[in-house]
C-alpha cells in the first residue's frame, strides 16, 4: 500500500511540476505546487458542485426523514465530501511535504483552516454585496483573493508547519 501511494504522490507531483518552469521566475515552488493544487481542487469542487445541482439532486430540495435540505446545499455538501479529503491528501504529500506534524493532528488543523475559509466567503460576501452594494461576481472574486491568502498562509504556518531549523 505504501508502495502505491509513493507511486501515485509520485505521478502527480510529476504531473503539476511540468508547468512550473514556466511560472519559476515568478514564484516559489511550493507557492506554485499551491496554486495548482488549489486550483485543481476548486475546479473539481464546482464541477461536482453543478453535476450533483444539476443532475442527482435535479434542482430540487432533498427531503430527508428530520429535515429538508435545499439542492443547492445538499450539492455543496457533496462536492465538501469529495474535495476536502482531496485538498488534504494534496496539501500534505504534495504542497507541504517537510511537515513533521502527525496526520491525525494536521487533519484536524486542516479542518479548522477550512472552516475559517468558509466562515470569510460568508462574511465577505455579505459586506461586499449587502452592505457595498457590490455586484455578487466581483464581490466572489475579490473574496477568493483573500480566502486563497488566507488559507495560504495558515495551512503553511499553522496546519502543515515545517520544523524549526
Amino acid at each position: 500500500m505504501r508502495n502505491l501511494h509513493e507511486h501515485i504522490r509520485s505521478f502527480i507531483l510529476s504531473v503539476v511540476d511540468l508547468f512550473y518552469p514556466i511560472f519559476k521566475k515568478i514564484m516559489p515552488l511550493q507557492t506554485y505546487r499551491y496554486a495548482a493544487c488549489g486550483g485543481f481542487n476548486t475546479a473539481l469542487d464546482i464541477t461536482l458542485f453543478f453535476v450533483s445541482y444539476n443532475y442527482i439532486f435535479n434542482k430540487e430540495t432533498q427531503h430527508l426523514p428530520f429535515i429538508a435540505i435545499s439542492a443547492h446545499i445538499a450539492a455543496f455538501l457533496a462536492a465538501f465530501v469529495v474535495t476536502f479529503p482531496t485538498g488534504f491528501y494534496l496539501s500534505r504529500y504534495v504542497v507541504f511535504q517537510e511537515t513533521s506534524v502527525a496526520k491525525r493532528k494536521q487533519l484536524s488543523k486542516y479542518f479548522l483552516v477550512v472552516l475559517g475559509c468558509f466562515l470569510l466567503n460568508y462574511v465577505f460576501l455579505k459586506l461586499f454585496v449587502e452592505v457595498f452594494g457590490w455586484y455578487p461576481t466581483v464581490s466572489k472574486i475579490i473574496t477568493t483573493f483573500f480566502v486563497v491568502a488566507f488559507s495560504y498562509f495558515s495551512q503553511k504556518n499553522f496546519t502543515f508547519k515545517a520544523p524549526a531549523g
